[in-house]
């Protein structure tokens, strides 16, 4: 265990949260903001991938099941933006900060049952039909993308607020 932990979990919990940090700073987003916006981009080149794939009703089939599965990030940032969210100050840190604790030694099991479920999910996966196929296909694909990135980014540390003091300005404006 502790070799799992040392070389796998902790890595992974790192990265997460220098790409936080990376995202607070350039983006001058809220670091929840980050999970959502993976989501979208990943359903978004599903999107594209079942565009150049599918034709008829398979397409709008496909591209029903992105939308829907978009809907709780597209919700989720529509929600921030349209309260006004006050910015990402000293006390929204210190509940990041804790909740991260807690899910950081009250989900290390589940976060290594999604880790490696999706590594293995694309080689147990089997359907003759090719449609059928490649709608499995890409439910791993998404699987792969996203479920191992959300249960990393709520467990790592964020990053500390700026105070106000904006050396960079962001390039993407959600709210």
């Amino acid at each position: 265990m502790d070799w799992i932990n040392r070389y796998i979990d902790e890595p992974l919990l790192s990265g997460a949260a220098r790409t936080l940090r990376v995202w607070h700073v350039y983006a001058a987003q809220h670091p929840e903001h980050l999970e959502p916006v993976w989501n979208l981009l990943a359903l978004s080149l599903l999107a594209i991938a079942s565009r150049y794939n599918f034709s008829g009703q398979p397409l709008v089939l496909s591209l029903a099941a992105l939308l829907m599965l978009a809907l709780p990030s597209i919700w989720k940032l529509a929600s921030s933006a349209r309260a006004g969210r006050s910015g990402y100050d000293a006390r929204r840190y210190k509940t990041l900060r804790a909740r991260a604790i807690s899910k950081r030694e009250a989900e290390w099991s589940l976060r290594m049952t999604v880790l490696f479920a999706s590594a293995g999910l694309p080689f147990v996966a089997r359907i003759d039909d090719p449609i059928g196929s490649a709608f499995m296909a890409g439910a791993c694909i998404w699987f792969v993308l996203i479920a191992p990135v959300k249960f990393y980014l709520e467990a790592a540390e964020p990053p500390a607020p700026d105070e106000g003091d904006r050396t960079r300005q962001g390039i993407l404006q959600f709210g």
